[in-house]
């Protein structure tokens, strides 16, 4: 069976789906006709009582399959997992790793990170299995592991990663000096060449540096060999390939020169053991410092499982008791006490208290909480005590999704590592075809001992060229720039959403809860007709019904007067014009001036009126009763304080700042003055939002969407980016792909700043990984040796290499360093 990179199958093969929603034969006999209908499906067999789907084909694409599932009206049973993956080193492994789980039958979609040593999948379960799945990484060369959330686990695993390392550069370096000081120092002190002689015959010291090079190349360097013969074996080089083929062509050319001096010609058959074991010690010694570094990369998911509390003070008829958070079941009673971390999401029931929810936030102030209010699983209760009810527990919880989010965005790829990827995939083929060009070439043409200078330079090539930093170069920086902004509270669903939002020309802004508080206040009431306050006890008996913050605005203003409203009946929301019902016996409409057009109200004697609130930035709301216009009320929504600030800051950045919004255009236009906006989208109905984003699009620009992820929904999917405001406990129903966890616009222009600082890191990692194995490879290969006498030693082009990888890991860690642009640093993670 073959799948290419979209999940196309070719030659007759069968495929088990499962799926659910079928509950009779009708269910069964449309499911087939669905699947049987595809060009490529030889035969469709529905079980209902397994709930499963036996297809057969010849080729067909996997998604067009599930689809053909779903428009029969049923769905698919699909399954997500993430793998860990041990044993990676570079672009290379990844790609194994990825075709090998790709070409198993189910597999949907595979995306392996180096950073995280981890595969996400989706897959379909009737068909195949994670066990499966396992085995064909480990068939791959690679050893599968179950991922383990418990920051315990992730550190054990990393400190018996180092703790292995350490043990085999220890043996490796005690080995290499005496190594080193037998072959090379006689070189540089005749007299010790003299004195060693005297000690024992030449032949002796040569066997002695094969006796300490071997167990440095076989046993400190086991995992480039096993690994690298994988590769190899597999037709798919990597960074294992080339430091196998390097230092086991200097331990085996040593070694026949050693046994078989007469097979080489005269001159040549020197020994390389030196180099074959510095080479190991030194890619050891880069392999040890980049793992220290990567394992700072994933500091912040660390930081976020390790504020989920391990136990929780549950309160039931017997008294309090101390239960596993995973037993906390909805509804139960918790205790929280001074200095606790809370352990799941609730609600107060009973006690006041300030909790420091920067954890979530990225906000050092903490928040008074009182009887009503939500309260976050993580964050932690500062002064008093109080009690609360579970609401959502285990994966549900705001934080258990943030570290899920975060998760995601680390695992997934970016288009431009897609890019990396395909290059990485040809890139070492091509050194090793350079590594042999450049052989052949000096053995030809090089001076005498040519095999000698051949060998030397062909090694020094096949090392140089090591890709291990062009697998680093963007998922580091993904991890690093993910988990500094979830610390911040900003969360990215996608990595994918970094980059785009680095590259965006015009920001698009909601009004209402995005630039102002959402939380307008009637600030004029001009009545005709009758009384201001029976005006608005009209008004406000329909807009109870309403749940739009303008309508909450008119329903307090009653309560601050002590209006007794009557009930409505016959209430007909109208989104983007306002809401009519009967009152009483009159027909009474409450909404914009668009309404009262559509309802033909004569507004001839407000007009004065509602001209000068929409001059001073208010939004005029018309109240019409039996046809006839009684009052114009005037609302204000104050602006968030640092929203002038945000917009002159998103300008100095070179962005273009647009404002959407249903309000009137002299209302829009004067707000967006206050505001420094000069691009103004008026009157523009919810529906109408993302018609006004593509439209946007279609002048050429890449467009973000700001809004509240509610109304704002299809705005922000059509956006090539959205960036939804969340509120800190609704971050799972949110439409964006950035999601801010404060109402600040601040946290945009971070979100901005930061995304940009990550696309420029991942450039500079890439232009230095590329740039630098491409320009040492002529110098590797002896291309200037005729000019200046340099040829680089293979000890020396395994130090360089190392050191690409190590710049590639710290450069990307700079991004832990990034503070806010907007704020006074917040206090995270504690």
């Amino acid at each position: 069976m073959l799948i290419g990179s979209d999940n196309e199958i070719a030659m007759t093969q069968e495929m088990r789906i499962g799926i659910d929603g079928m509950t009779c034969a009708s269910c069964v006999a449309r499911v087939e006709h669905a699947i049987a209908r595809n060009p490529g499906v030889e035969s469709a067999v529905v079980n209902l009582a397994a709930g499963t789907a036996v297809v057969r084909f010849d080729r067909i694409a996997v998604p067009e399959l599930l689809d053909a599932v779903r428009g029969a009206g049923y769905e698919p049973l699909i399954e997500s997992v993430a793998i860990g993956v041990g044993g990676m080193t570079c672009a290379s492994c990844v790609a194994r790793v990825e075709r090998a789980i790709q070409a198993l039958p189910g597999v949907i979609a595979a995306t392996v990170n180096l950073s995280t040593e981890s595969a996400a999948i989706e897959f379909l379960p009737a068909t195949v299995s994670q066990e499966r799945i396992a085995q064909a990484i480990r068939q791959a060369g690679y050893e599968p592991a179950a991922p383990d959330r418990a920051p315990d686990a992730e550190r054990t695993r990393q400190a018996g990663e180092l703790a292995s390392l350490r043990r085999d550069l220890f043996i490796a370096v005690l080995l290499t000096l005496p190594l080193v000081v037998i072959s090379m120092a006689p070189m540089v002190w005749h007299g010790l060449d003299a004195l060693m002689l005297g000690l024992a015959p030449r032949a002796l010291w040569h066997w002695l540096e094969c006796a300490l090079a071997t167990p440095v190349l076989f046993w400190a360097g086991r995992r480039f060999l096993r690994r690298g013969w994988v590769e190899l074996r597999h037709l798919s080089p990597g960074m294992d390939s080339l430091v196998t083929l390097g230092s086991g062509a200097a331990y085996l050319y040593s070694l026949l020169a050693l046994i078989r001096p007469q097979w080489f010609p005269a001159g040549t058959a020197n020994l390389y053991f030196e180099a074959a074991a510095v080479i190991v010690t030194l890619i050891l010694f880069g392999r040890y410092l980049e793992s220290l570094a990567k394992g700072r990369t994933s500091e912040a998911i660390r930081r976020l499982v390790g504020l989920q509390p391990k136990t929780a003070h549950v309160l039931g008829p017997e008294g309090e008791s101390e239960i596993p958070v995973a037993a906390v079941v909805p509804g139960d009673l918790i205790l929280v006490r001074p200095g606790e971390r809370l352990p799941v999401d609730g609600t107060v029931t009973e006690g006041t208290s300030y909790v420091d929810e920067s954890m979530i936030s990225g906000e050092p102030v903490p928040v008074h909480k009182r009887p009503g209010d939500a309260v976050i699983g993580g964050t932690v209760n500062q002064t008093g005590a109080f009690r609360y009810q579970a609401t959502r527990v285990g994966a549900d919880t705001v934080l258990a999704q943030i570290i899920r989010l975060v998760e995601d965005a680390q695992a997934g790829k970016p288009p431009i590592q897609r890019v990396a990827d395909q290059i990485a995939a040809v890139f070492v083929p091509v050194v090793i075809a350079v590594a042999a060009v450049t052989f052949l070439s000096w053995l030809w043409l090089g001076p005498t001992p040519a095999l000698s200078f051949a060998f030397v330079a062909a090694v020094s090539v096949l090392l140089i060229a090591c890709p291990c930093a062009m697998g680093l170069a963007t998922p580091t920086a993904i991890m690093v720039a993910t988990g500094r902004g979830a610390a911040m509270g900003i969360l990215f669903r996608r990595g994918a959403a970094l980059e785009t939002l680095a590259q965006i020309d015009i920001l698009v802004l909601d009004k209402t809860g995005t630039l102002t508080e959402g939380r307008p206040t009637l600030t004029e009431l001009s009545a005709h007709g009758m009384s201001e306050s029976e005006a608005l006890a009209l008004a406000a008996a329909v807009e109870r019904h309403s749940e739009h913050p303008i309508a909450s605005a008119i329903v307090a203003a009653t309560h601050t007067r002590g209006l007794v409203l009557e009930e409505a009946e016959a209430i007909e929301a109208l989104p983007g014009f306002g809401i009519q019902a009967r009152v009483g016996v009159q027909a009474v409409a409450v909404g914009a001036r668009r309404l009262m057009e559509r309802l033909a109200v004569p507004m001839d004697a407000a007009a004065e009126i509602a001209e000068r609130l929409a001059s001073d930035g208010m939004t005029p709301i018309y109240v019409a009763a039996d046809g006839r216009l009684i009052a114009v009320l005037a609302v204000t929504d104050p602006l968030k304080p640092n929203s002038r600030e945000a917009i002159a800051r998103l300008r100095g950045l070179g962005v273009e700042v647009a404002m959407v919004t249903g309000d009137g255009q002299r209302t829009a236009e004067a707000v967006a003055r206050q505001l420094g906006i000069a691009r103004v989208m008026a009157e523009v109905l919810p529906a109408d939002k993302a018609a006004e984003v593509r439209r946007l699009q279609g002048e050429g620009g890449r467009v973000a969407f700001v809004g509240d992820g509610i109304n704002d929904a299809p705005a922000l999917a059509q956006a090539d980016v959205g960036i939804a405001i969340g509120t800190g406990t609704d971050i799972a129903v949110e439409a964006g792909e950035v999601i801010l966890m404060q109402g600040d616009l601040m946290a945009a222009v971070d979100a901005l700043i930061l995304a940009r600082r990550t696309l420029r890191t991942i450039r500079v990692n890439f232009f230095w990984a590329y740039a630098y194995n491409v320009a040492l490879i002529p110098l590797a290969a002896g291309v200037f040796y005729p000019l200046t006498g340099w040829l680089l030693n293979p000890m020396l082009a395994a130090a360089a290499m190392s050191v690409s990888s190590l710049f590639v890991v710290t450069n990307s860690l700079r991004l832990r360093r990034f503070r806010s642009h907007a704020r006074t640093p917040a206090l995270h993670c504690h």
